[in-house]
């Protein structure tokens, strides 16, 4: 549940000529199911793959082919479902959406209208800014994706893959409980950490595997805040649908856009008609695909062809049981053992490599030092060569030693940082280059201190000046860690300077 110390952020307002209007968004993303293969046949999942090879009799719908359901699909909808916290429905069943698509050979969907498998869950959507809202999740279901049509091959002639046909989606439905772009954004983003954690979709947009429809309305000042209270759909206005977006930039455009031109509908008025848009990122538009259907337009009937669905609770009981820590889990417990900050322990959690990464080189060390290692020398370099965590040349075991070397005051600082250029450049163990090239931190008290002397007696203006306004001293350190080499303890070397210049 949304914890008490987050802020609820404020609705996007967007000022008409005539009124101020707010947004209210309600999205459907459909996550493809990680899973070898299809949802009723055993062809592959395979991206990348020639197109119309993974293609069975049954995505082909050949007479007489009749669908099997894979039982480990339905077992990942039931972990998204429990890592949502969501009802899971021990009995469900599947129904026939009749539509006609070239690249849908059955002329219908197998879907979940009338009984889905998950029932309501939730979603704390963090905006990073002190503030969370909880989007209600109203349904998860069941249904197998369609094929791909392609235009641009013939100037003729359209082609289908049905490389997809059959695949297994997860459609998550929200509640109409997103009031801005920005918020929307943070909710895909959010489902999309918790199904990685989960291992249930990865969440890779650009190959189509999630992607979200985004139902857009405007509503005046106080009038969703009546929705709640009466959850009357009457007091928001007229919802369009923007259909297949699959980038989050895009979202946030469309969802400004679409909002504002609804908003020029009603101020001028006219009425918002309820229908199917889609997004132009060119022109920065929305505009019209088909009226927007409803459910009985699709003509939606049990599949005869498929049994309901009936799970065990035990079953229910043992996948929740193997559940992997999730997202909010891990960062809570990265604040409490690790002693980080919100912001740190947000960036360490965004992914499983990373939060893993971080937990490897943090073990039996100082939490905040292993983060800021991670963070601000690891992560910056690796995203200057547009890398992720998992193409570092730095193992988790090279950062610890890096770290241990500074714990020990075998090495300073700034020794660490071109310690740790060598290994990201050239690998070793970070141990034996010290020792091979000489760049132990200079600990002896007296050689520090003859170093101090030397730059004092060749400094006597600079001296006078310090006494008079101590901040100056750290002229003198830099000094002496220049001609060390930055060997120097700096510490040692702090202690000396102030030392000998109150002396």
């Amino acid at each position: 549940m949304l914890d008490l110390t987050y802020e609820t952020p404020k609705p996007k307002v967007i000022a008409g000529a005539k009124h101020d209007w707010e947004l209210v968004i309600g999205m459907e993303v459909h996550a493809q199911v990680t899973s070898n293969a299809k949802l009723f046949s055993a062809a592959s999942t395979k991206f990348g793959a020639e197109p119309n090879n993974n293609v069975s009799f049954v995505d082909a719908a050949m007479p007489g082919m009749l669908p099997t359901i894979n039982e480990f699909c339905v077992e990942q909808a039931v972990r998204t479902g429990l890592g949502l916290k969501a009802e899971i429905n021990l009995m469900s069943a599947f129904d026939r959406k009749n539509y006609f698509y070239p690249d849908l050979p059955q002329g219908y969907q197998i879907s979940q209208l009338y009984h889905p498998i998950v029932g309501e869950g939730e979603v704390l959507v963090e905006m990073g800014d002190g503030s969370a809202r909880l989007v209600r999740v109203e349904r998860i279901h069941l249904e197998q994706d369609a094929g791909k049509s392609i235009h641009d091959m013939d100037p003729n002639m359209s082609f289908v893959d049905l490389n997809r046909t059959g695949v297994a989606l997860m459609e998550i439905v929200s509640r109409p409980d997103i009031r801005g772009p920005e918020e929307a954004a943070a909710y895909l983003a959010k489902l999309r950490q918790i199904m990685r954690y989960l291992g249930t979709c990865n969440g890779d947009m650009q190959s189509g595997a999630m992607r979200a429809d985004v139902n857009v309305s405007i509503c005046r000042p106080g009038d969703y805040e009546k929705y709640q209270a009466t959850q009357d759909f009457s007091h928001l206005g007229t919802r369009c649908e923007i259909k297949n977006m699959n980038s989050m930039r895009f979202i946030q455009q469309a969802i400004d856009v679409e909002a504002r031109r609804q908003i020029a509908i009603v101020e001028a008025g006219g009425a918002v008609e309820q229908e199917t848009r889609l997004y132009d990122p060119d022109k920065n538009e929305t505009r019209s695909m088909r009226s927007k259907e409803e459910a009985h337009d699709y003509r939606y009937f049990p599949d005869p062809d498929l049994l309901p669905l009936e799970i065990e609770q035990a079953w229910v009981d043992d996948i929740a049981a193997n559940l992997p820590e999730l997202p909010d889990a891990k960062k809570a417990r990265f604040i409490a053992d690790f002693n980080l900050s919100d912001y740190d322990a947000s960036v360490l959690t965004a992914d499983l490599d990373s939060a893993g990464y971080f937990e490897a080189v943090a073990k039996g060390r100082d939490g905040k030092m292993a983060a800021n290692w991670v963070i601000n020398e690891l992560f910056g370099r690796l995203k200057k060569e547009d890398h992720d965590i998992t193409q570092s040349p730095v193992s988790p075991a090279q950062l610890g030693a890096i770290i241990d070397l500074i714990a020990s005051d075998a090495i300073s600082g700034k020794i660490a940082k071109d310690l740790f250029e060598i290994v990201y450049t050239e690998g070793g163990d970070p141990a034996e280059i010290v020792e091979a090239r000489g760049m132990k931190q200079v600990t002896d008290t007296g050689a520090i201190e003859t170093a101090v002397d030397e730059i004092i007696a060749a400094n006597p203006e600079q001296v006078a000046k310090a006494k008079e306004n101590p901040k100056l001293a750290g002229w003198f350190v830099g000094q002496v860690m220049k001609a060390t080499g930055g060997k120097a303890n700096p510490k040692v070397v702090n202690q000396l300077v102030a030392a000998k210049l109150a002396g």
